[in-house]
């Protein structure tokens, strides 16, 4: 694999990406990085506040501030604290974000399949270890 191959990979996901999440963003009224954080939310259960959005995702903490609100706002999440820690606000999806939080998983699939194309499963689980390696490896450098 060649380095240029690596940047390529990255723009070429994130256009696929875009091509297919932005019709589902459209469809709900929601901003892509409403819908960004629905997913993150939906596809993550053990992270559940705005920080962990932040650090995860690497958005900006005004941007995740400004899109939970209207989140909030819409009926689509609600926020709660936990039993004896009333500092930080755990998010939780509502029934109201489900039509979303589906239509917008279907375009991961469709991104992923397109992706994984003709790969066998064994290459499909090397894969997946190869690139967990990979983020452990960059989270430690940083």
């Amino acid at each position: 694999m060649y380095l240029s191959d690596l940047w390529d990979l990255r723009s070429l996901t994130k256009r696929l990406y875009g091509q297919r999440i932005q019709p589902v963003c459209e469809a709900y009224g929601l901003t892509r990085m409403e819908m960004d954080i629905l997913l993150f939310l939906a596809n993550n259960p053990a992270f559940d506040t705005a920080r962990d959005i932040v650090e995860r995702k690497q958005f900006t903490k005004s941007h995740v501030s400004a899109s939970v609100a209207e989140l909030e706002r819409r009926g689509y999440l609600r926020g709660e604290f936990r039993e004896g820690n009333r500092k930080t606000v755990h998010l939780a999806l509502c029934p109201g974000a489900e039509p979303a939080v589906r239509a917008g998983q279907a375009a991961q699939r469709e991104v992923l399949t397109a992706m994984f194309m003709g790969f066998t499963e064994e290459e499909w689980m090397r894969m997946g270890q190869t690139i967990s390696r990979i983020v452990s490896n960059i989270r430690t450098a940083l």
